[in-house]
């Protein structure tokens, strides 16, 4: 047996899915207040003084801190279904061709759990994301175990499946925070092109 590795935003879908959660799930005051707030944050990040992983933690604190945990994942599960439409056609034919093969799929991401968890259910695909913390009802505005980018998501599928029990293992991504999990792999895809092992 096989087993497929799969970043989600860029790499299955054709764009971001954690930005247009984060506006659809925020009240408006609270999109108001969190862009002033946030704007020296995203000023950092678009001068490339501040990470990705850094600026998403953050961003997650200020738009799920104190939030109704049901109230999201509500709006998560609604957000779920609108996801199909926006995978590509060659990461659709690859997911199929893998179901067909019986291998193990697993999506690997940085997004978060309030809504790849409903659509992973749906398609029969295992998970390892983000995943928003709570305390009783309300989020926390912080990741169980961290931000899942870069090296996380290595040692996340490492800790979660012995490799080793697979014939094959497949990897696929499409930004730097991928290179640690395609390491992982017999055959590793960086934007659907095959990279040396």
């Amino acid at each position: 047996m096989n087993i497929a590795l799969f970043d989600f935003d860029g790499t299955i879908t054709e764009n971001d899915t954690y930005t247009p959660f984060i506006h659809l799930s925020a009240p408006k005051w609270r999109r108001i207040v969190c862009t002033v707030l946030l704007f020296p944050v995203i000023l950092m990040y678009k001068s490339k003084l501040l990470g990705v992983s850094r600026t998403r933690s953050v961003v997650s604190f200020f738009a799920f801190c104190g939030r109704n945990k049901k109230e999201i994942y509500q709006q998560g599960a609604d957000y779920a279904h609108t996801l199909d439409k926006h995978v590509m056609s060659q990461a659709y034919e690859r997911l199929q061709w893998h179901k067909a093969q019986g291998d193990t799929i697993v999506i690997v991401s940085a997004s978060l759990d309030a809504y790849l968890a409903p659509w992973c259910e749906k398609h029969q695909y295992h998970l390892i994301c983000a995943t928003l913390n709570t305390k009783g009802k309300r989020l926390t505005g912080m990741y169980k175990g961290g931000d899942c980018s870069g090296s996380e998501k290595a040692r996340r599928v490492k800790s979660k499946f012995n490799l080793d029990l697979f014939d094959t293992v497949y990897a696929y991504g499409d930004t730097i925070e991928d290179k640690q999990m395609l390491a992982l792999a017999d055959f590793g895809f960086l934007n659907w092109q095959q990279i040396q092992q």
